[in-house]
C-alpha cells in the first residue's frame, strides 16, 4: 500500500459533511467521488436553491445527502470529518460542539497539503498582491521550465500548477499531481486558519486590517480581531522546517519576530524583501513589492535571474486588479474593481500622477474611510459613487475635510457611472474604478463590477 493510498484510509467507511458547497468543496466531492472512496457525504448548504453543473452530477448519487437551507450546519457532531468552506467560523458554537465530540475539522486546502505528492508547493498570502504574486511566480515558473539552469524539466505539458483562493480549486488538478511537479498557492487567511502544514516556500505580501466584520451575507467569513487575522496569516510560516524559506515584506520583519518569539521549533530561512525597479507593466509603488517578492521566491527555486526578468517584463497583470482597460477620447481607463478596502483605492490613487476621475462607494465592511478621504481630496478631481452605506460613511468623511459637494455624485448603475466620467474628464485625465467598499447591492460580487465596467467602456 503506497503512502497515498494510506492516506485515502482515513476517508474510508467515514461520515464526511461537506460545509458549504462552494467551488472548493464542490471540487473535493469530485475528486471523493473519482477515487471510489467509500464513505457516507452530506453536502450541507445555507442556500436551498443551489445552482451548478456539479449538483446536477452528484444529485442522483447514493452515496450523497443533501441538507439545505435552514439548520444546515446542526447536528455536526453526527460527523466524522467535517470539510468546511474557507471562511466557516472555527469560532462557532456549531465547530466547537463537533470539535468536543472527536470530530476531525478539516478543509480541501488542508486535505491537500495533507495528501499533495510533491513537496515542491509555494504558498502566497497577504491582505493584498497574493493574486498577482502568485501568478507571478507562476509564469516564470512556467517560462523557464526546461531552460538552462533551470531544475523545473521541459515537457509537452509543463507540470506547474497554480490554484487556491485566485479560483482554481486545488483538487481540480490534484490528480494530475506527480513527485516533481510545483504547485503555486494563492492561500486567504481563512485557507490558512487552522493549517498545520506548511509550504516549502512561503511568501507574505502585506498586512493590514481586513475581515474584521463580515460583508456578505451569504459567506459571513470574518475574524474576531485584528490579531486572530494575524495569526491566521501567520501559519503560512508558523511550522516550517530549516529546509523551507520564508518571503516576507520588509515592513514585517518584527511582527514576525515577534510571533516567533514563543515557538521553539526551527523556522525556515527568512528572506526579507522590498521594492523592484525591474522592467515591468504593471503600476504602482505596490507591484514593485508584489515583483520583489516573486523575484526572491524564483531565486531561491535556483531559476535563471535573465528568465526571472524576461517573465516579469511580459507579466501584464491580472483582471480586475488596476488593469488597463483602454485609451479613449485620450482618456486612460483603468479597473481596479478587485480594491474591496480603502487601504486598496489608496494604493491605487497612488499610482498615477495625473488627474482622476474615481468611481467608488458601495456596501459597508466596517472600514475606517479617514485616510481614503484624504487620498481622495489630494489625487481626486471628480468623485462618482454608487449607493451603499459604505458610500455614506465615506461622503460624510469627506465633508468633515471640506471637500466640496460639487465635486461628489451619485450613480445608479455603471452606465450612468460612465456618462458622468465621460462628462467631467479631460483630456489626459484618468477614470478609474477603485472602489474601496464591497460590491453587494448594485453588484452581486467584484467580478460583476469589473466585467459592468468594461462593458460600459466597451459601448463608448
Amino acid at each position: 500500500m503506497s503512502s497515498l493510498q494510506r492516506k485515502y484510509k482515513k476517508l474510508q467507511n467515514k461520515k464526511i459533511c461537506i460545509l458549504g458547497f462552494g467551488i472548493e468543496n464542490q471540487a473535493l466531492v469530485e475528486f471523493l467521488l473519482n477515487r471510489k472512496i467509500d464513505c457516507e457525504i452530506t453536502i450541507c448548504d445555507a442556500q436551498e436553491n443551489i445552482v451548478g453543473t456539479r449538483r446536477g452530477t452528484f444529485s442522483h448519487n447514493k452515496n450523497i445527502e443533501w441538507r439545505l437551507g435552514e439548520n444546515y450546519d446542526k447536528n455536526l457532531d453526527k460527523f466524522d470529518i467535517i470539510f468546511r468552506i474557507a471562511g466557516y467560523p472555527l469560532f462557532s458554537p456549531e465547530i466547537k460542539k463537533a470539535k468536543k465530540f472527536g470530530v476531525e475539522i478539516s478543509s480541501p486546502i488542508k486535505l491537500f497539503f495533507e495528501l499533495c505528492p510533491t513537496k515542491n508547493i509555494i504558498g502566497v498570502t497577504g491582505t493584498k498582491g497574493k493574486g498577482t504574486t502568485s501568478s507571478l511566480i507562476y509564469e516564470i515558473l512556467k517560462s523557464s521550465a526546461g531552460t538552462e539552469r533551470c531544475p523545473i524539466p521541459a515537457r509537452d505539458n509543463p507540470n506547474i500548477y497554480i490554484g487556491g483562493n485566485i479560483g482554481i480549486p486545488v483538487f481540480n488538478f490534484f490528480e494530475k499531481i506527480k513527485k516533481d511537479d510545483y504547485v503555486i498557492l494563492e492561500l486567504s487567511s481563512f485557507q490558512l486558519e487552522d493549517l498545520q502544514i506548511n509550504p516549502k516556500v512561503a511568501v507574505i505580501t502585506n498586512f493590514s486590517r481586513e475581515h474584521l466584520k463580515p460583508a456578505d451575507p451569504h459567506n459571513p467569513n470574518y475574524h474576531k480581531t485584528l490579531e486572530n487575522y494575524w495569526q491566521a496569516k501567520f501559519n503560512i510560516i508558523r511550522s516550517q522546517t530549516k529546509n523551507n524559506f520564508a518571503i516576507i515584506n520588509k515592513d514585517l520583519k518584527l511582527k514576525v519576530e515577534n510571533s516567533f518569539k514563543n515557538i521553539l521549533s526551527v523556522n525556515g530561512k527568512k528572506i526579507y524583501f522590498y521594492k523592484s525597479n525591474l522592467n515591468s507593466q504593471l503600476i504602482g509603488e505596490h507591484n514593485k513589492k508584489n515583483i520583489a517578492a516573486a523575484f526572491e521566491a524564483a531565486k531561491v527555486l535556483k531559476i535563471n535571474k535573465k528568465y526571472i526578468v524576461k517573465a516579469i517584463a511580459n507579466f501584464k497583470g491580472l483582471e480586475y486588479r488596476l488593469e488597463f482597460i483602454a485609451k479613449k477620447n485620450s482618456m486612460d481607463f483603468y479597473n481596479d474593481s478587485f480594491a474591496t478596502t480603502p487601504e486598496s483605492t489608496i494604493t491605487a490613487l497612488k499610482s498615477f500622477d495625473c488627474p482622476i476621475i474615481l468611481i467608488a462607494g458601495g456596501a459597508d465592511k466596517g472600514n475606517d474611510f479617514k485616510e481614503m478621504a484624504k487620498a481622495i481630496k489630494q489625487k481626486v478631481k471628480f468623485l462618482i459613487l454608487f449607493a451603499g452605506k459604505g458610500s455614506i460613511r465615506l461622503k460624510n468623511r469627506l465633508h468633515k475635510i471640506s471637500f466640496s459637494d460639487n465635486k461628489i455624485c451619485m450613480a445608479n448603475n455603471m452606465s450612468e457611472a460612465i456618462k458622468t466620467a465621460l462628462a467631467k474628464a479631460d483630456s489626459g485625465d484618468v477614470v478609474l474604478l477603485s472602489p474601496g467598499c464591497a460590491s453587494f447591492g448594485v453588484f452581486k460580487n467584484y467580478k460583476e463590477r469589473g466585467r459592468s465596467f468594461k462593458d460600459a467602456v466597451g459601448r463608448m
